[in-house]
Order: structure tokens, then sequence, then C-alpha cells
């Protein structure tokens, strides 16, 4: 048994019954904004996902409660940035925030594949199969509910860079500073370049400063919304891989609420993923369009001699992950068993 009365599996066993039996509102008998909790996010405020995964869940989970369940929505930095943000949502200073998964790594084994090990899965989907269906998320799970933590995907989302400067050559792509988190940054520097780690509230003004050439924030949508264009004109395809934006939970928060309150906030979750994930390929294809014609943004095919060198940093990624545990152990299968199935081995 994990910290507290309940987990991960017993909390989503609760939401799937309450998806049978309440599906419009549910706490009708609760009071009006009864349950209020402030939510750190890591994404800044102008980003798109700020609104359209935090602000959006934070509507529906209001109106599903008709007005019992609030969200207050604290931008990053607020209270804490970035790897921050687990700590303050374990020690229960807020009961709940958003992560990148790479931010987790040194607490959960299979984190990184949860994040994503660049250069395996091509689709969205793909990454959706793998996360829900085929037991990442339950792998992370296994490592977070030990310490009264509970993590459940936002959504799936590509990741592609953007830099100030065309690359034509691995020489170009060599050295190259750009901003990374997680696995990518030890994929971009196997391949040569020169990653570092820089929080999404700084990032724009370390690309104007010429801190970094580059960066990845998402693809197009992020790019866009962060305002990257601005100084990085080159978009490139194809992209680095597929990634993860995840909520985590206060255990003992969690546990605190009413039944109904419990079940409506895990169920929301739960189906704004598949929700979100689909709307944001869609959004995808209109922000890039949009950067091409709004901010003569050029869309670039990496080298052929920089792929085969990510293609080799990829491989050697995904085995080095496994070698963290037994649950990284079983992640690095369902990786190599669905693209063994997709041809991809």
């Amino acid at each position: 048994m994990t910290k507290g009365n309940l987990n991960r599996r017993t909390l989503l066993r609760g939401a799937a019954v309450g998806m049978l039996a309440t599906p419009a509102l549910v706490g009708k008998g609760i009071a009006q904004g009864a349950v209020n909790w402030r939510v750190q996010a890591h994404w800044p405020k102008a980003s798109s996902s700020f609104t359209d995964s935090l602000g959006k869940l934070a509507s529906d989970l209001e109106e599903r409660t008709d007005g019992a369940f609030k969200m207050e929505l604290l931008g990053a930095g607020e209270f804490a940035k970035g790897p921050d943000i687990y700590n303050i949502v374990r020690k229960g200073v807020v009961p709940m925030g958003s992560i990148s998964p790479s931010y987790v790594q040194d607490q959960a084994q299979a984190a990184a594949f949860m994040f994503g090990i660049p250069g395996t899965f091509r689709q969205a989907w793909e990454m959706e199969h793998a996360v829900k269906n085929l037991g990442l998320e339950d792998l992370v799970n296994e490592d977070l509910n030990a310490e009264g933590v509970m993590m459940m995907a936002d959504k799936v989302l590509p990741v592609e860079i953007v830099v100030s400067k065309k690359i034509e050559s691995a020489d170009d792509f060599r050295g190259l500073k750009i901003r990374s988190s997680g696995t990518m940054l030890d994929y971009l520097q196997s391949a040569g370049a020169a990653p570092q780690y820089i929080a999404g509230s700084e990032l724009y003004q370390s690309l104007s400063s010429g801190v970094v050439d580059g960066a990845h924030w998402g693809a197009a949508v992020g790019a866009k919304s962060m305002s990257l264009w601005e100084v990085c004109k080159y978009h490139y395809k194809p992209g680095l891989g597929q990634t993860t934006d995840a909520y985590i939970v206060n255990m003992e928060a969690m546990e605190s609420l009413d039944d109904d309150m419990r079940i409506a906030l895990t169920d929301t979750m739960e189906n704004r993923f598949y929700q979100r994930s689909a709307e944001y390929q869609h959004a995808e294809a209109i922000a890039l369009s949009s950067g091409i014609a709004e901010n003569g943004v050029e869309v670039i095919q990496l080298p052929d001699d920089v792929l085969a060198i990510l293609a080799e940093a990829s491989s050697k990624i995904l085995e080095t992950e496994a070698q963290k545990g037994e649950r990284a152990a079983k992640a690095a299968d369902i990786y190599r068993t669905l693209m063994t199935d997709l041809g991809y081995l």
C-alpha cells in the first residue's frame, strides 16, 4: 500500500464508476466553491497550455461540479518553477501542479520514458497508447505514490527545435546552444549540440540576448505562444520525438476530498488527456501556417548527416535509461515492443 489510503489505481477505479453514475454534474449537495485548490503550473501564463490545458481543465471541473470545485491558477514562478514544483506539491504547499515528467527523473525510474525517448515514437497516438494503455504512467506512479504524489498525463505533443542560425550540416549542429530538458539534453549533447536547461519564464530573454541559439518548447504551438519565432526564424523537422506534459497531485489532499469531488477531478483529467492531445495536433498545423505567413518562419528539414547522428544517440539513450532499475527496464520493453510492432525496429 502506498502513502495514505489511496493509490492511483483505486482513484481511477472510482473515477470509472463516477463516469457511469454521474455523466453530467456531481456534488449538487455540496456548497458552491467548497473546494478551492491552488495549482502551480510550470507553464508561464503566456504559454498556450496555461490557458488551453490548465485553464480548460479548471473550467470543465467547475462546470461539472456546479461550481463546487474551483482552481486558482498560478503561472510559472509564482510559488515555484520547473523541478521545484514537484517538491511543493509533495510537501502539500499547494495540492496540485503541472510539470514535465523530465523534472522527476530522480524520483521515478520510468519518468524519462513518460517524458519521451527522442527518436523513437513518430506519431502522437503511439505515445498516448504507451502512456495510458501499455503502462508507462502506472510505472511512474509506482515510485511517486510512495512519496505521496500521483501523476496523470495532460497531453501528448511533438518536440521540434527552432533556431536563429541555419543548420546545413552536422558541423553547423555541433556546438549549437539549444534550450532543452530531460532526456532531450542527453540526446542533443550526444549528437554534438550544447544544450542547457532554462526555465520557461526565462526562455525568451535567453534567446533574444543570445544566451542560447535555439530551443524546443513543444513545437509550433509552443513557439508561437512563447514568441520564439520573433528571434528564431528557422523551424526544423522532423520532430525530435513525442513528449508529454503532466499534472501531479498531493495524495493526502486527494484523500481529503469528498468522493464526488475526487471522482470529478480524476475523471476530468483523464478525459481531457485524449481531448487535449487530439486538439493539439490540429493546433500545430494552424500555428505553423500562421508562423510562416506572419513571422516569416522557414520550415526546414534537418540535414541527413544530422539525422544519422541523432539516430545513433537515440539508441544509446534508450539503453542507458533501461539500466536504471526494474521499472525502467519494463518501460524500455514497452518502447521496444511497440516500435517493433510498428516496424521501426
